[in-house]
């Protein structure tokens, strides 16, 4: 098993630390972690792999995202993972600049034998793409010797009120996030990675995801989800450094890998259109708690304007903002300060038996704990939102810290 390894290894290039940090355009080394989290998204540009925290985190918010979680083959073994882990960052170091996942690529290495590369990606640009890696708590169950390596947090989600996930859409050793602002850009990383992951780990689930439903640029505008409202406005914006350090990036304490790392929830949530589609305009805020056309708090204001949970709707007869509004549920004030950084993307795939749209949202959200995503969820047991969402999926990961020019993402789980 030893040979595999290292001709993978050498087929996709090894770089060292000089080599990798000119390669992806880093200047002064491991400083690289201001550039990504600010990062415009544009197509042409390329974000920085290498830095303090993962790309694809704060970073601005691509268009469009392929996601993918793997379990461990059965014979695999610790090297096994180390060796995969050291590929797939190899790999996605390159393909994050545009190029190809080894020097010889889709047409280099000769006719008589398979392309390193796919070649999808041949013409396009870098686009932006990020790839964040993560580890599920399964990967910490005695199979890599890595059981004193898992965080004390890192354990399955609980069940939630509503709660009807299905094992095919939930669960993973490893995952990966591709965003980009072309989608054969996110495809073809997915696709590359899968591939080079053959006989060591293998696809559990995937998850396409077009139009971002939230922001982390105060440059970008407020996108929509499937129901027609602004989606993420009081979210975490990228230059919030003091959120950032409070709510989402941990400080290693527990396990000194997951220094700058942070947690990943992932969850696929049904959306019933066609029963939402019927329901009355006033109605649709009254569940949200926002203005459908600008998105303001129904207690006022403009759409980044604070909600005011005590105004008095004189029509309504009670609060302007509903007890059981999704804003007022999911509000900070509500659940002790929790705040999640959320990069949440549209799926639309297709229609059921009946005809109705088979369609939703990808929901992510990376937080320093846990326990931030349980206890919102929790208080949204009484979300009037819930009569028209189904939670059929569920994932969490941890993320580890970013990767150093030269190293491998998860470096420390084997140190």
């Amino acid at each position: 098993m030893t040979g595999p390894r290292l001709s993978r290894r050498s087929a996709l290039g090894l770089l060292g630390a000089a080599g990798a940090a000119g390669a992806v355009g880093v200047a002064g080394g491991f400083a690289a972690g201001a550039a990504q989290d600010g990062a415009p998204s544009g197509t042409d540009l390329a974000v920085p792999f290498h830095g303090k925290h993962q790309a694809g985190i704060a970073t601005t918010v691509q268009q469009h995202l392929y996601f993918a979680s793997f379990d461990m083959t059965s014979t695999a073994d610790r090297e096994d993972l180390r060796a995969l882990l050291a590929d797939w960052t190899d790999a996605a170091a390159r393909m994050t600049t545009g190029r190809e996942v080894s020097p010889e690529g889709a047409v280099g290495g000769g006719p008589y034998k398979p392309p390193d590369d796919t070649g999808e990606a041949l013409d396009l640009a870098a686009n932006a793409l990020t790839i964040t890696f993560g580890f599920g708590p399964t990967l910490f169950d005695g199979r890599f010797g890595l059981a004193g390596r898992r965080p004390k947090e890192l354990v399955e989600l609980p069940s939630f009120a509503f709660d009807l996930l299905e094992d095919r859409f939930s669960g993973g050793d490893l995952c990966i996030q591709a965003c980009a602002n072309d989608p054969q850009v996110a495809v073809h990383a997915i696709r590359n990675l899968s591939r080079i992951a053959f006989g060591r780990a293998q696809v559990r689930w995937t998850q396409l995801g077009y139009g971002r439903t939230s922001t982390t640029s105060k440059a970008q505008s407020t996108p929509r989800n499937l129901f027609g409202f602004k989606d993420g406005t009081a979210n975490i914006f990228s230059d919030d450094t003091s959120d950032l350090a409070a709510s989402v990036w941990t400080d290693g304490s527990d396990q000194s890998w997951m220094a700058g790392g942070t947690y990943l929830v992932a969850r696929k949530i049904q959306m019933l259109i066609e029963s939402w589609d019927r329901v009355r305009l006033e109605e649709q805020e009254a569940i949200i708690g926002r203005d459908k056309g600008q998105g303001a708090p129904l207690s006022g204001g403009t759409e980044f304007s604070e909600p005011d949970f005590d105004v008095v709707s004189t029509k309504a007869g009670g609060p302007a903002i509903p007890e059981t509004a999704h804003v007022r549920l999911a509000h900070p004030d509500r659940n002790g300060g929790a705040r999640l950084l959320r990069r949440g993307y549209n799926y639309v795939e297709g229609n059921n038996d009946l005809g109705q749209l088979n369609a939703g949202l990808f929901f992510l959200a990376f937080s320093r704990s846990p326990l931030q995503f349980i206890t919102i969820q929790r208080s949204l047991a009484g979300d009037a939102l819930n009569e028209y969402i189904r939670h059929i999926g569920s994932a969490l990961f941890a993320v580890p810290g970013g990767v150093r020019p030269g190293g491998s993402v998860g470096d420390g789980l084997f140190t």
